[in-house]
């Protein structure tokens, strides 16, 4: 069914044009002009009626977030915007000019958050279409993830050893494994998520098979996909994607593995202790983390300087943050002047820093609005008698993608947004598209 073909041909189209968060301008826009019409074929139906029980408090998480965004743009008086903490500055700035206090929105970067508002469409695209419409298939999903993955490390192993005609940016990580993207952290990001759906993908097609040749056949062939994953983790090197892959690739065995319940609980302990100290070896390790470890050279373009002024500023705007997208500006106002270069910071590399920088007690509320309802689905699929392989992948994959938002920002990038979108409509459980027949239920949707 064509249908069941969009969504993955989209995500398919993003993963391909859309690795960069600032560099493919065109790219991005090509992908955000053909999200509108998904977007307007998705959004009919609710029009005609209530949407699906289930799907509500995700399409509601949806709406908030937009209604924060529009309300950042939503001009204010002069007697108000004022009084918000951090518009010192701005008022000196009209004074110093001899010029009246013109009506401002809250957002102090007004084209850059209409500009994060466009940056959402593709994002918004595949989750309404998955949400309302069914169109997809988990199993198309995961093919076209594992596809663009094992093709994106035979690029990136190109680009170590061919040079800068391999890469697709002007501006990347050139002498890294980036594969289709920009940032090495964020191809290293693709191959975390395609650990679990590989391993939904490898369950569905057994589960489909009868012959044991085509069973081992299956197996290996899956092996040897998560071979090569590991070898491009290992060429990417990225510090978080290898430190993510210890205990993204442990919990996927013990969800999608057949264990005897003893040995199941002691890999579960396994699982989070090694887990742990890998993470702990990656962040005390003599690797280069710019993170923990002591810097010598660069120190200004380090994570942990970035961490600390980004929050030295978010202090200074709360609690309704400095207007999305204006990272870059209220950074360069902490900056020292004598560690000012060509060379600058385009984000804190933490996008739940960033978060609160931009949004500040707001948005953070909103985050743990979504961060309950994901608890609660995950709950849900992990105890459901029925289980959605394919839900159970976005669960790890999700959750892999949040924790590498911690100290950076794959969630920037329109590929990587619009996997995360997919997954949270994995999660929400809804249903491919089912033709109704005249004599049954209208029903489209299955709650867990």
């Amino acid at each position: 069914m064509i249908r069941h073909a969009l969504v993955p041909a989209y995500l398919l189209a993003c993963l391909l044009l859309g690795g960069a968060s600032a560099a493919g301008f065109a790219a991005n826009l090509v992908l955000q002009l053909a999200a509108l019409p998904l977007i307007g074929w998705s959004l009919w139906p609710l029009l005609q009626q209530a949407p699906a029980v289930q799907i509500r408090s995700l399409l509601g998480l949806a709406a908030l977030l937009i209604a924060v965004l529009l309300l950042q743009l939503v001009p204010l008086p002069p007697a108000v915007w004022s009084a918000l903490p951090g518009r010192d500055f701005v008022v000196q700035d009209y004074r110093l000019l001899g010029l009246p206090l013109p009506w401002l929105p809250l957002s102090l970067a007004p084209q850059a958050t209409l500009a994060s508002l466009l940056w959402l469409l593709p994002a918004f695209a595949v989750l309404l279409a998955m949400l309302v419409r069914g169109a997809f298939r988990g199993r198309g999903i995961a093919a076209v993830i594992l596809a663009v993955t094992l093709v994106g490390i035979a690029i990136g192993a190109l680009q170590v050893i061919g040079g800068e005609s391999a890469y697709f940016y002007a501006v990347t990580n050139f002498g890294v494994a980036v594969g289709f993207f920009a940032n090495g952290n964020h191809n290293a990001t693709l191959m975390l998520v395609c650990i679990p759906f590989l391993a939904a993908l490898q369950a569905t097609l057994l589960k489909r098979k009868s012959s044991s040749r085509s069973a081992s056949a299956i197996r290996l062939l899956v092996a040897a996909a998560y071979a090569i994953i590991v070898v491009g983790l290992l060429i990417n090197a990225s510090l978080a994607g290898i430190g993510l892959g210890v205990p993204v690739a442990l919990t996927t065995w013990l969800v999608f593995g057949r264990q005897r319940p003893t040995l199941r609980r002691i890999l579960a302990v396994a699982t989070v202790v090694a887990s742990i100290g890998t993470l702990l070896v990656i962040a005390v390790g003599p690797f280069g983390n710019n993170l923990f470890g002591h810097q010598t050279s660069h120190v200004e373009l380090s994570r942990q300087t970035s961490f600390r002024l980004t929050f030295q500023a978010a202090r200074q705007f709360l609690p309704f943050g400095s207007g999305t997208g204006s990272f870059q500006p209220i950074y360069h106002r902490e900056e020292p002047l004598d560690t000012v270069t060509t060379t600058y910071m385009n984000h804190a590399h933490s996008d739940w820093l960033e978060l609160l920088l931009e949004t500040g007690v707001v948005g953070i509320a909103l985050a743990a609005l979504f961060l309950a309802w994901w608890g609660l689905r995950v709950r849900a699929i992990w105890q459901a008698e029925e289980r959605d392989p394919f839900a159970q992948a976005a669960t790890i994959a999700s959750a892999a993608m949040m924790l590498h938002s911690v100290v950076d920002y794959p969630l920037r990038t329109a590929a990587l947004s619009a996997v995360f979108a997919a997954c949270l409509a994995l999660l929400s459980g809804v249903r491919p598209y089912v033709r109704v027949s005249r004599k049954a239920s209208s029903a489209r949707h299955i709650s867990l």
